[in-house]
């Protein structure tokens, strides 16, 4: 993920900044608690396309802020 497109990049519902989990390929918005997948390097930035964290999830994101 490039670090300036990452920079550019938010949270479609909350208008919150993302943290890009390489992993996973998901960018991760805590303040949604949405993971918004990335597939062939394009991030999909749909609601409907993301997925729920679990709260052990989230709470290892949080901490990464």
């Amino acid at each position: 993920m490039d670090k300036k497109l990452l920079d550019i990049l938010a949270c479609p519902v909350t208008k919150g900044p993302l943290i890009y989990d390489e992993d996973k390929q998901e960018l991760i918005s805590t303040s949604a608690r949405l993971a918004y997948p990335i597939r062939d390097d394009i991030p999909v930035m749909l609601e409907e396309e993301a997925r729920q964290l679990a709260d052990e999830e989230y709470e290892n994101y949080k901490k990464q802020k």
